[in-house]
């Protein structure tokens, strides 16, 4: 894919429906688990308010009853791609110049088959990168879609939703212009640990105004040390 840099002469106005995304797919441990534990959007269409409910794991979900088998401290694996079960690697994951953060959250639930979670701790986070001029949607079409991230050796066990989420900064320079693409997947976790980290609510752990959220990324200055919406990475 063309680097950032020379993207910003790009007309916002030539995005479009074309370049929208869904998470679909999960990985666990290298295991390919399709779309079989994921709570699919209804559409491929972005939330753009972080005040709904919307925000949580998308505007409306298909139910699904699997729970996806994880075990703490190996890899987790999401998979991005435009079109419904579409995983050619020949297409872009997120196009359109929907430049913007990758971000992986997890939240623990009674039944991932049903629950929501109240908290919210992030697991994995890529912005932008000022020496490559690439943003995490740039790495995400660079590995087919797929963003892997280990789950923290110490945390404990349970069931958990995983939200992955990509924001798409394209027309972020004026209010509400935010793109917010996420998936829920329901998981088990397989663990010794003990840990039950803090978190955060959704809604409530983004505001509108956010510097990562309300941005020009066609500026260089505003990008030169952006900074990724939410709390810190947990690492356990």
């Amino acid at each position: 894919m063309k680097s950032f840099v020379s993207a910003l002469g790009v007309l916002v106005s030539a995005t479009s429906v074309v370049a929208h995304s869904t998470f679909q797919e999960f990985w666990s441990n290298g295991v390919d688990e399709a779309s079989s534990c994921a709570r699919l959007p209804l559409s491929n269409s972005p939330v753009t308010s972080v005040s709904t409910a919307d925000i949580v794991c998308n505007a409306g979900t298909k139910p699904v009853t699997t729970i996806c088998p994880v075990t703490a401290g190996q890899n987790i694996t999401v998979e991005m791609h435009a079109q419904p079960g579409d995983r050619s690697c020949t297409n872009l994951a997120i196009g359109g110049n929907h430049y913007g953060p990758v971000i992986v959250y997890m939240g623990k639930v009674d039944n991932a088959a049903s629950g929501t979670p109240t908290s919210w701790f992030k697991i994995d986070q890529e912005g932008y990168s000022p020496t490559t001029k690439k943003w995490g949607t740039d790495t995400l079409n660079d590995n087919c879609g797929k963003r892997s991230v280990k789950v923290p050796a110490t945390l404990a066990p349970g069931n958990y939703l995983v939200r992955a989420e990509a924001i798409a900064l394209h027309a972020a320079s004026s209010a509400g212009g935010a793109q917010f693409y996420m998936t829920c997947f329901q998981v088990n976790v397989a663990s010794i640990g003990t840990v039950n980290p803090p978190g955060v609510a959704f809604p409530g752990a983004y505001k509108a105004t956010d510097p990562g959220i309300l941005i020009n990324i066609y500026q260089a200055s505003s990008i030169a040390n952006y900074v990724v919406p939410g709390p810190a990475v947990w690492t356990g």
